[in-house]
C-alpha cells in the first residue's frame, strides 16, 4: 500500500513568517493598541486566525501521517495518492482561539462554537474510523439543537405555537442542509475551504454594513483560519498536501449556516430570505440539483439512501468534465459564488422592484449554469 513518504514537519518561509507574526500578535502592547481601536479588531482577528492556522497545519499533516488518518484513492475520488486528513483541526483551533483571545463571546456565539466543536470531534472520528451516516446526522441535529436552545433561530413565521414549531423545523433544515452541502463540496483541492472564505467574507460585509460586530468578527475568524489552510490545500503546481476531512468541512458548514441564522439581514422580508440564499447559492443549488437528479434516476430511493450515497455527480465534477480541468472547475465555482454574493450585497440597499430584478438576474445565472451542467453531465456519462 502506498503512503506519503515524508513524516517530518516541513517548515518553509510561509510558516516562519506566520509563526513570527503570531508571536507578535500575542504581545500585550500589540493587543492593547488594536483593541483600543474598535474598527481594527476585525483585522486583529483576521491576522490571528490566519497565522495560527498556518502555524499548526504542518504539525496536523505529520500527525495524520503517523496516525494513518489518510484519504486513500478510490473509484469515486479524483486524487491519486493517499493524502493526510485533519486539516480542519487547525482551522477550528485558530477560529476558536481568535474569538477567545479577543474576549468577544456571547451566549449565541458560545453555542455555535460548542456545536462546531461537537461536529469537529464527530468528523475526526469519522475520518479515523468511518462512522455511519446516521450517527453523523445525529451529531448535526444535536449541535443544531444547542444553537436553537441559545436563541439562534429563524423567525420567518409568526410568534404563535405553530409558528414556533415552523421556525425550529426550518432552522434545523437550513443548518443541517448547509452543513452537508459544504461537506459534499469537499471533493476538489481548495473548493470547500475557498467557498468558506467567500461565504464568510460576504457575511462579514453584511455584518459591518448593518452594525453587527459579533457576526462580523466570527465571519473574519472563519476567513482568516480558512485562508491559512488554502496554501496547503490549493497549491499552484502540486496536489493538496492535506485535506479538510469531515472534521473540517462539517464544522465549517455548520458554523457558516448558524452564523447566517444569527444575523439580521434587512428590514424587508424578501431581503431577509433572498440575501442569505444568494450568498449560499452555490451550496443550495448543488444540494437541490443532485437530490432531484438522484431521485429521478432511481439511484436514491429513500432518506437513508440519500444519506449514504456517494458519487461524482456534484457541480464541481460536471463543470470539471466540461472544462477539462479540476482547477478551472474550482475557479469557476469561486467566481459563481462571488457573483451571487455581490448580488446579495446590492440587494441589501435595494427597494422591492430592484430586489426582484436582482433575484431574477441570479435565477438567470443559475439557468446558464444548469445548461452548462447538463452538457457536462452528458460528457460524464
Amino acid at each position: 500500500m502506498t503512503t506519503p513518504s515524508s513524516q517530518k514537519v516541513e517548515l518553509n518561509l510561509h510558516w516562519y513568517v506566520s509563526f513570527g507574526l503570531f508571536l507578535l500578535l500575542l504581545l500585550p502592547p500589540v493587543q492593547n493598541t488594536w483593541f483600543s481601536q474598535y474598527g481594527r479588531r476585525w483585522l486583529y482577528i483576521l491576522s490571528f486566525s490566519f497565522c495560527l492556522s498556518s502555524f499548526l497545519l504542518p504539525f496536523a499533516r505529520v500527525l495524520a501521517l503517523r496516525l494513518r488518518i489518510l484519504d486513500h484513492p478510490s473509484g469515486r475520488k479524483i486524487h491519486t495518492n493517499p493524502t493526510p486528513l485533519l486539516g480542519g483541526i487547525p482551522i477550528f483551533i485558530a477560529l476558536t482561539g481568535s474569538i477567545l483571545a479577543n474576549s468577544i463571546l456571547d451566549r449565541e456565539m458560545a453555542a455555535i462554537l460548542i456545536g462546531a466543536a461537537l461536529l469537529t470531534i464527530t468528523g475526526l472520528l469519522d475520518d479515523a474510523f468511518a462512522l455511519p451516516a446516521r450517527l453523523k446526522l445525529l451529531a448535526q441535529l444535536l449541535a443544531t439543537a444547542l444553537v436553537i436552545r441559545a436563541g439562534v433561530e429563524l423567525t420567518l413565521f409568526p410568534p404563535v405555537w405553530w409558528g414556533r414549531i415552523g421556525n425550529i423545523l426550518l432552522t434545523v433544515f437550513w443548518i443541517t442542509g448547509i452543513t452537508n452541502a459544504l461537506n459534499f463540496m469537499d471533493g476538489m483541492d481548495g473548493l470547500a475551504a475557498g467557498l468558506g472564505v467567500i461565504t464568510a467574507g460576504f457575511m462579514g460585509l453584511v455584518a459591518f454594513q448593518t452594525n453587527q460586530p459579533l457576526m462580523g468578527w466570527l465571519s473574519v475568524a472563519v476567513v482568516g483560519s480558512s485562508l491559512g489552510f488554502l496554501p496547503y490545500n490549493f497549491r499552484p503546481k502540486a496536489p493538496a498536501s492535506i485535506f479538510l476531512g469531515d472534521a473540517g468541512s462539517t464544522f465549517l458548514g455548520f458554523t457558516l449556516a448558524s452564523l447566517a441564522v444569527k444575523g439580521n439581514w434587512a428590514e424587508s422580508s424578501i431581503i431577509d430570505i433572498a440575501a442569505p440564499i444568494l450568498i449560499f447559492g452555490v451550496l443550495i443549488f448543488d444540494m437541490i440539483h443532485l437530490t432531484v437528479a438522484r431521485l429521478m434516476s432511481g439511484r436514491v430511493k429513500d432518506f437513508r439512501g440519500w444519506l449514504e450515497y456517494v458519487g461524482q455527480d456534484h457541480l464541481h465534477h460536471r463543470i470539471a468534465v466540461l472544462l477539462g480541468s479540476t482547477r478551472q472547475s474550482v475557479l469557476f465555482i469561486y467566481l459563481l459564488s462571488i457573483c451571487l454574493g455581490l448580488a446579495a450585497i446590492a440587494l441589501r440597499r435595494a427597494n422591492a422592484i430592484d430586489a426582484l430584478v436582482l433575484i431574477l438576474q441570479a435565477a438567470i445565472i443559475v439557468v446558464i449554469v444548469t445548461i452548462l451542467e447538463r452538457r457536462g453531465n452528458k460528457l460524464l456519462r
